[in-house]
């Protein structure tokens, strides 16, 4: 039987199940990544766990979220998660080393093998030829006591790429068109897998940009084939031994497929605020812009700094228009300054700072009020970026900066320069002072814990009757960022859930902590439309809604890694039968479910009750014997202690 390469990384990882379109498979993990916004937990989980070291091939902890340090909080987790590489067994790359994404890629990212990390942009990796999945924390955690990681049989979507593309167009351009084409939801359920001649031209950072933003088509991850330019980089690298040449076999079939000419693209952007709100620059020219942004996961690679140094080389961007750079990792730092390309940038007018997720996280660089930000990151959800009514735009480097130099949107192939043609060089200076291996005897480290570092809350069994007010009603498309923020005032926080819980939903509704808090013994319920809780893996959006007492989510469908943290700490996920259900239900009316434990164990299909109305509705859950399990005992830790602990 001929195999695509999805279907190979699959087939070759496969525990438990078979390769059938929406069957329970489990998939043995090779490598970890957790970063500090999503890792402290993981790190707490692995505590609670009473895990002595990770059984991983390699795990690897990032401090690149969580880098501003105005008060103790942001430090005292650094060394709490120093602390805690040493006692597990876990590579740790110190803060200002670089995000997490375009550093694994670098140093550890080797064809054929999977990769789970605690970040939904993990499938960054499929750039290498690695199954590479995002997922919630507490999973990672799993993965990293050497449990397999659950996913449902994903569709393959095959996209071919051919052409080359035209000058001023780059790779961010073809995910754009992607997601044009497809929307938000468009890869959910699926492995997008791209192949054709048109790989032929696109480096393995290139072929980053792409799989990066997979995530935001809600896809389960992105893979691209290992070739000729997967060896160029990781020779580059020095790590050419660690190539295998993999790719679909000949006639492999897709589930779905689409076909991109890349000759045919031009630069594209998209509009506030969702990243399928694509339209062509040229659409969209001359507005006013406040900043310019270049770097981030979403664009790592070194000729997404060389091309905007060499566009601006002997030039001052707008006086208007505040240039931020944010070096996705050391390394890159390092050969932009040996090439002499930082220098253009600082003389331009660049804000240099220190390498990794900044602004792209919420984490200073927030755009001024009623201004347009041009931005190479992966995500413009609402408030984002610090500012709450903010205007980001994403786009290429070359768009981004393009209007910085004129001020306004400006469609770089209207600049009026030649095309800065950027050959990267053969040899580059490969950093890896910065990586700090793991302690090769058992780790008996003492977890160093400052005062907002606080113990995993530990939850009781699901009840048996399931009972509460709605809360929170939502719309369609809400993001993990509206539930749980991100930002320098939230995300210090990330490691005392009592703490963060209070930011929960506070972007939409400010008294919704409060009011929850009132129902934290009794329960209460949350309400949402299509595609529910997209965006990023941090479970904290599961985590805080638990404590405050959420006992389910009734939904018209729901993000899959989202979904699963929301089993993974006992909430119960429900699907409307009917989505128009969801128009009948009122906040603080009761939502009322008898008999939940049985229900949930045998049935996939039953009924809620709307107390307040006297009204019934058809629910249905999706999960799995497993799935259920969990639910079942309260949440997944709760399942692990019971299996591995003694009593």
């Amino acid at each position: 039987m001929t195999l695509n390469l999805a279907q190979k990384l699959i087939e070759s990882h496969l525990v438990s199940g078979t390769m059938k379109l929406g069957e329970e498979i489990a998939l043995r993990i090779d490598q970890t990544l957790t970063q500090d916004a999503t890792g402290t937990m993981v790190m707490l989980e692995l505590e609670a766990m009473a895990l002595p070291r990770v059984k991983t091939e390699l795990s690897a902890q990032y401090v690149d979220h969580n880098l501003i340090q105005e008060d103790f909080k942001n430090a005292d987790d650094h060394l709490f998660l120093r602390s805690a590489c040493k006692r597990f067994g876990i590579w740790y790359s110190r803060p200002g080393n670089g995000v997490s994404h375009p550093v694994h890629m670098e140093r550890f990212g080797i064809p054929g093998k999977t990769l789970l990390g605690s970040d939904s942009h993990t499938c960054a990796a499929g750039s290498l030829g690695m199954l590479a999945i995002g997922a919630g924390g507490l999973e990672v955690a799993m993965a990293m006591a050497g449990e397999p990681i659950h996913i449902k049989m994903p569709k393959v979507f095959g996209v071919k790429l051919i052409g080359k593309l035209p000058e001023w167009v780059s790779a961010k351009d073809i995910i754009l068109e992607m997601l044009r084409r497809h929307k938000v939801t468009g890869g959910v359920g699926k492995i997008i897998e791209y192949y054709g001649p048109a790989l032929a031209d696109l480096s393995a950072m290139d072929r980053h940009v792409i799989a990066n933003m997979g995530a935001e088509l809600g896809a389960t991850t992105s893979v691209f084939p290992s070739d000729n330019m997967t060896r160029q980089f990781m020779r580059s690298q020095g790590r050419e031994e660690q190539f295998v040449a993999l790719g679909p076999d000949s006639g492999a079939t897709y589930d779905e497929h689409d076909e991109i000419d890349l000759s045919g693209l031009e630069p594209l952007i998209a509009l506030p605020s969702s990243p399928d709100n694509v339209v062509p620059v040229r659409e969209v020219a001359g507005r006013e812009i406040y900043q310019a942004y270049i770097g981030s996961s979403a664009n790592p690679g070194l000729r997404d700094f060389a091309v905007p140094a060499l566009m601006v080389k002997d030039r001052v961007v707008h006086d208007r228009v505040s240039f931020d750079i944010n070096p996705s990792s050391r390394q890159i730092q390092e050969n932009l300054m040996s090439l002499g390309l930082l220098q253009h940038l600082l003389r331009a007018g660049g804000r240099i700072h220190q390498a990794g997720c900044n602004g792209c996280i919420g984490m200073g660089q927030a755009p001024a009020t009623g201004r347009i930000s041009l931005r190479t990151v992966p995500r413009n959800f609402p408030g984002r970026s610090g500012t709450i009514e903010d205007a980001v735009y994403l786009c290429s480097p070359e768009t981004a900066t393009a209007s910085a130099l004129t001020g306004v949107i400006t469609d770089p192939r209207n600049l009026g320069t030649p095309y800065p043609k950027f050959v990267e060089p053969q040899e580059i200076i490969v950093n890896t002072q910065m990586l700090v291996a793991p302690d090769p005897e058992d780790g008996k480290t003492e977890l160093e814990k400052g005062p907002n570092i606080k113990s995993l809350p530990i939850f009781p069994e699901m009840l048996d009757l399931i009972e509460g007010p709605v809360l929170i009603k939502l719309g369609d498309n809400i993001s993990t960022d509206t539930i749980s923020p991100a930002g320098a005032k939230v995300l210090p926080y990330r490691s005392n859930i009592p703490a963060i819980a209070n930011f929960s939903f506070v972007q939409v509704d400010e008294g919704y902590a409060a009011r929850a808090l009132r129902y934290q013994s009794s329960g209460s319920i949350i309400v949402g439309g299509l595609n529910y809780g997209q965006g990023s893996s941090r479970e904290h959006a599961a985590l805080a809604p638990r404590y405050l007492g959420v006992r389910a989510v009734v939904a018209k469908s729901f993000a899959r890694i989202h979904w699963q943290n929301l089993v993974n700490f006992g909430i119960l996920p429900l699907t409307f039968v009917d989505p128009a259900d969801w128009s009948k239900i009122s906040r603080d009316e009761v939502l009322t479910l008898i008999g939940a434990r049985n229900l949930v164990a045998t049935r996939s299909r039953f009924k809620i009750r709307n107390s307040t109305k006297n009204q019934d509705y058809e629910v249905e859950h999706r999960l799995s014997e497993r799935q259920i399990e969990v639910l079942l005992a309260g949440g997944l830790i709760n399942v692990f202690r019971k299996r591995h602990l003694p009593d």
